[in-house]
C-alpha cells in the first residue's frame, strides 16, 4: 500500500498515512482535527549505478557481436538474422 503525506492547514504538521489506492483522501488532521491537504512527494525509489540504460541503450554502448540467430538457426522474424543473411 502506498504512503501519502498530508499537511494540516491549522497546526502545520506534516504526517504520513498508509492508504489503499481506492481509499478516499483524509480530510482531518490526526493531531488537532483541522483541515488537511495531500502533498506531492518524491518517488520512493531511485535508479542508481550501471544498468540497462548504460549497457544496452545509450549511444556510447558497444553493440553485442554475438547473435544466436547469426548461424541461421534463429527466429525468422529477427532483424539481426535478416541483416546477417
Amino acid at each position: 500500500m502506498p504512503v501519502y503525506e498530508y499537511k494540516c492547514h491549522d497546526c502545520g504538521i506534516v504526517f504520513e498515512a498508509r492508504q489503499k489506492f481506492s481509499d478516499a483522501p483524509l480530510t482531518a488532521c490526526t493531531t488537532c482535527g483541522g483541515r488537511v491537504e495531500k502533498q506531492i512527494s518524491l518517488a520512493g525509489f531511485a535508479l542508481k549505478g550501471g544498468g540497462w540504460h548504460q549497457s544496452g541503450y545509450s549511444a556510447g554502448a558497444s553493440q553485442a557481436t554475438a547473435c544466436p540467430s547469426a548461424g541461421g538457426s534463429g527466429c525468422s522474424g529477427c532483424p539481426k538474422a535478416a541483416a546477417n543473411e
